[in-house]
């Protein structure tokens, strides 16, 4: 694959992820409850992975190049799955609080805790350049989040949901990152979507059976499965490895101004100048940390 085709596959991930929010809101407008949303959508993808994953060791056999993972090995990647069922749990809490807008930035915090988490795993190497790319972010956000905007409230739980989703998220990246890069990227992701889907459960208990309804699981649980859980994944499996880390993040850092664009188009929500200039700000700061990188 060329270098032009991984930013491609990358940026296409980005992009599908981009999207789940802003068709959550709209299905929650529809009347499909987020409870339903979140089960249905991991429901669909596990029966995807599954038989996508017997249909892989049925071609590839032991001529794979990837290996399969051991029984310790499928304990980790379910239970470092957890973390991205709580994140698609408190993005979608999140997002009943604040404008999409508002939680994908809110999401997007990722970007200044996962740099905390990468100077506590590398022993603070490129210790300024981060921390200055933090900062940065911050203040991009201040300003993305319309906190400036004396006309705007915006929820305290709002807030609280989507800093969690965050957190979830960043624990997402750095542990999937480091666990079972020899297993193939459908088997890997069948594991960690079934580590999520038991957080659902738990989470969503009895407002599943509350909010059953097989129409919305089908129109909005499909396409959830597919572009939330299974797509992105893959491209970035895909895709990372030819651009490398530091052009990686920066591509995927598209899903920012590409959520808010699909919330301004399809939900009708405001965004101010001031805000687009936040967004800017933020994936400056995207640039600024990853530069070395690249």
């Amino acid at each position: 694959m060329t270098k032009n085709k991984g930013i491609a596959t990358v940026a296409f991930g980005s992009l599908s992820y981009g999207l789940l929010a802003t068709v959550v809101k709209y299905a929650n407008g529809l009347g499909a409850g987020t409870a339903l949303l979140a089960f249905s959508q991991y429901f669909f993808a596990i029966m995807f992975l599954t038989i996508l994953s017997f249909v892989i060791k049925k071609k590839y056999g032991s001529t794979s190049n990837y290996t399969a993972p051991s029984r310790k090995m499928k304990q980790k990647l379910i239970l470092y799955g957890t973390t991205l069922g709580f994140s698609s749990c408190f993005y979608y809490l999140s997002i009943q609080y604040v404008p999409v807008s508002v939680g994908i930035i809110l999401l997007m915090q990722s970007i200044w805790m996962g740099v905390v988490v990468d100077l506590i795993s590398t022993k603070g190497k490129n210790f300024n350049i981060k921390i200055i790319g933090g900062v940065v972010a911050i203040a991009g956000t201040i300003l993305a989040a319309n906190l400036f905007e004396t006309s705007i409230q915006l929820h305290p739980l709002g807030i609280l949901f989507g800093l969690c989703a965050a957190i979830s998220f960043t624990s997402f990246m750095f542990f999937s990152n480091r666990l079972g890069n020899r297993t193939h990227v459908i088997i890997k992701s069948k594991y960690l979507v079934i580590g999520g889907f038991v957080v659902v459960l738990l989470f969503w208990n009895v407002h599943i059976i509350e909010t059953f309804d097989v129409y919305y699981m089908l129109v909005f649980g499909v396409f959830l499965a597919i572009f939330g859980s299974m797509v992105p994944p893959a491209t970035f499996s895909i895709g990372m490895p030819v651009i490398g880390t530091g052009l990686g993040a920066i591509v995927s850092s598209i899903e920012i101004p590409f959520s808010v664009l699909s919330a301004a188009i399809i939900l009708q929500e405001d965004v101010s100048v001031l805000q687009w200039i936040g967004i800017g700000i933020i994936l400056c700061a995207v640039v600024l940390i990853n530069f070395k990188k690249i």
